[in-house]
């Protein structure tokens, strides 16, 4: 469902004459339906960088990105807009949404944007933002408004919204106390359980161990590794 096929990725230092940097090569790695691979590695070894080629985010220099049926690497803005809408989730470590709209329809955006109706989106997003323990009376307020945990929680709502074939989990754990931290680790069983193919920075251990069926050492793929 996810895959990668010898990819690079440079970056060009424009305040440094226009140097090319190349921070990743030969990264290779596939996602089967029902299984959760976490990205392993020190601190700047590629991570994310990897994590936001296979969004879209980052232009691919070298190699190959597919997602289901949707090549990533050469594909143009409609395409990976289409791949987002209904096909490839993404739960990142920081909330981005418009400011002033309620958490209500913060999470049920995804899904009202694939045709649900209002009435169900907004009753599938309260189910969720209970799952998580945000509180109702918050419901109408932005969360920009809210707690780093609390926003967290919002955003790994409107993540699991929808039943999305693929997902992206950047910590998903982070910032949770244990109780939700439970309630995260749930809803990434119930995800495998129905097929999703999870791809994921997980640097709690424990939960890395409980839900990923493989790691992939994003420092293989380091240019001038050690042999």
């Amino acid at each position: 469902m996810i895959e990668a096929k010898d990819v690079a990725k440079d970056f060009i230092l424009h305040n440094q004459g226009g140097t090319v940097l190349r921070v990743m090569e030969g990264a290779s790695l596939a996602v089967a339906p029902g299984e959760c691979v976490a990205l392993t590695g020190a601190s700047g070894a590629g991570k994310s960088t990897l994590m936001r080629m296979i969004w879209g985010n980052y232009r691919t220099d070298h190699g190959m990105i597919r997602v289901g049926d949707t090549e990533v690497s050469g594909a143009e803005p409609r395409q990976i807009i289409a791949l987002r809408r209904g096909t490839l989730g993404y739960v990142s470590q920081f909330l981005r949404v418009v400011p002033r709209v309620p958490t209500l329809s913060v999470v049920a955006e995804p899904i009202l944007a694939l045709g649900v109706a209002q009435q169900e989106a907004e009753a599938r997003a309260g189910d969720l933002l209970r799952r998580l323990n945000i509180p109702e009376r918050l419901w109408t307020l932005s969360p920009t408004t809210f707690s780093g945990g609390e926003q967290q929680r919002v955003n790994i709502a409107r993540g699991f919204v929808h039943p999305y074939p693929a997902l992206l989990l950047d910590e998903p754990t982070a910032s949770l106390d244990a109780a939700n931290r439970e309630t995260v680790l749930s809803l990434i069983e119930e995800a495998k359980r129905r097929g999703a193919a999870i791809l994921g920075i997980f640097h709690d251990q424990d939960a890395r161990k409980r839900v990923c069926d493989r790691v992939v050492d994003v420092t293989l793929f380091t240019p001038g590794r050690a042999a």
